[in-house]
């Protein structure tokens, strides 16, 4: 029997439990679909990272690429390849979810079998409930039941595979990147050599993960979004570890699966408030002169360990994890944005934009989240700064007119006049102040 393996966010050859069970059917088509709903959304970083993984997936496996609406294109391959099933990883996202129920649908009205094996997930969403048989909605209790559950070991690669292509394909985008922006290395060998890379440091990690100066990170996050590595394989090389940093990296896994959980069960959340109680709260125009959006976007706040993430993410597509954090809470609690706002520019810019760790993490931080407390947790950047980057290294790599240590002896003060005589902003609000109104907001909607 022919089958054809729909490739979407499983860009490997490697620990590809899908593509084995397509080919045990027989020979296979690897397809995949540009699917516009998809592509039209993604920022220019994402979409360009998006077509180097391709390309280098095309090293290993033929793949068939065409463009347009997956439940039509997706019955057209099958049909001229003379394919009884289809198979693919599980999509447990809003949109991925209901367009493979309408894929499931068409196929099945050809005669053709929709065939899930698997997810980007070492546990796949939906998988672990509690006592009462609902969804986790706190990570702590939700990572033991996960680890409690566990997973499969890693499956090889195929061999010997027996390939089929379709007559018609599209050309693969070369997406125009920004200027200045410099994208990582893409693909499934690359994600290897990154994560083999990290395990020579990981003991390290749970000191240096948030020193924002220090190459403390292991810089997965790209290739888990794209599945250039599964975070099964991940978890195999972490298991014989015992060192503190293992341990907390396999937590940092437990979080993105929590995150997955929680928009599986609330769909919704990707844009509305998880806690509707916050939508209640008093917020800022966005499109007012006052906002400070543009400012914030742009890495213009005067805030130094601010506006340093913000010009990271231009610049590499990537931000640190502190960081993200830290901008975020700025956004949310002293310019009294909606954090719909921030984390929409983060999809824009971010190559490792994942809907579910993305939109969380800012509710997280906005405390509209998982948190059972947390809006009273207000970031100071400036001693955020002095605390994760005491040297000022991150913040004079990344602001230009705070970089020479002669002219700034001092990187983490908010900008004033004096700082404006390098051409670095004055401060946008008073911290402190702000800080105090967010609070007065928050018990405007408990009153």
């Amino acid at each position: 029997m022919t089958s054809v393996m729909w490739f979407r966010r499983d860009l490997r050859a490697g620990d590809n439990p899908a593509l084995l069970r397509a080919l045990e059917d027989g020979p296979t088509l690897p397809l995949f679909v540009l699917d516009p709903a998809l592509w039209g959304p993604a920022g220019r970083p994402r979409r360009a990272y998006l077509a180097h993984s391709l390309r280098s997936l095309r090293h290993d496996v033929p793949l068939s690429i065409v463009h347009g609406d997956p439940v039509r294109r997706v019955v057209e391959a099958a049909r001229e390849v003379g394919a009884e099933s289809v198979h693919l990883a599980a999509d447990h996202g809003p949109y991925g979810a209901q367009r493979d129920q309408a894929v499931e649908e068409a196929l099945d009205d050809a005669g053709v079998s929709l065939v899930r094996t698997g997810s980007p997930y070492a546990v796949e969403p939906g998988r672990i409930t509690n006592g009462s048989g609902s969804p986790y909605k706190v990570y702590t209790p939700f990572s033991k039941a996960w680890a409690e559950h566990g997973w499969r070991d890693p499956v090889g690669p195929p061999k010997d595979p027996d390939w089929r292509h379709l007559k018609d394909t599209v050309d693969l985008p070369d997406p125009e990147i920004p200027d200045g922006l410099a994208l990582p290395d893409a693909g499934e060998a690359a994600a290897h050599e990154r994560w083999q890379e990290f395990l020579d440091r990981i003991e390290h990690y749970d000191d240096d993960r948030d020193k924002m100066g220090v190459d403390g990170t292991s810089r997965m996050s790209v290739h888990l979004k794209w599945g250039e590595i599964h975070p099964r394989t991940m978890l195999a090389d972490l298991a014989p570890l015992r060192s503190e940093g293992a341990r907390t990296y396999r937590k940092e896994l437990a979080w993105r699966e929590f995150y997955a959980d929680v928009l599986h069960a609330r769909p919704e959340s990707a844009r509305e408030y998880l806690r509707a109680e916050y939508a209640r709260m008093p917020y800022a125009d966005p499109d007012s002169p006052d906002s400070h959006l543009e400012a914030w976007q742009r890495g213009r706040t005067g805030f130094p360990i601010v506006d340093a993430g913000m010009r990271q993410l231009r610049a590499t597509g990537w931000m640190h994890n502190r960081v993200r954090m830290i901008v975020a809470s700025f956004l949310v609690k002293d310019l009294h944005l909606e954090w719909q706002h921030g984390a929409r520019h983060f999809m824009r810019w971010l190559v490792d934009g994942d809907l579910a760790s993305n939109q969380h993490g800012w509710q997280w931080t906005a405390g509209s989240g998982t948190d059972a407390a947390p809006y009273f947790r207000v970031f100071n950047p400036t001693s955020q700064g002095r605390k994760f980057d005491s040297p000022g290294g991150y913040i004079r790599q990344w602001v230009d007119e705070l970089a020479d240590p002669a002219q700034v002896p001092d990187p983490h003060e908010p900008g004033d006049d004096e700082r404006d005589l390098v051409g670095y902003p004055a401060a946008v609000v008073d911290h402190k102040a702000e800080r105090q109104e967010a609070l007065d907001r928050w018990q405007s909607i408990r009153d």
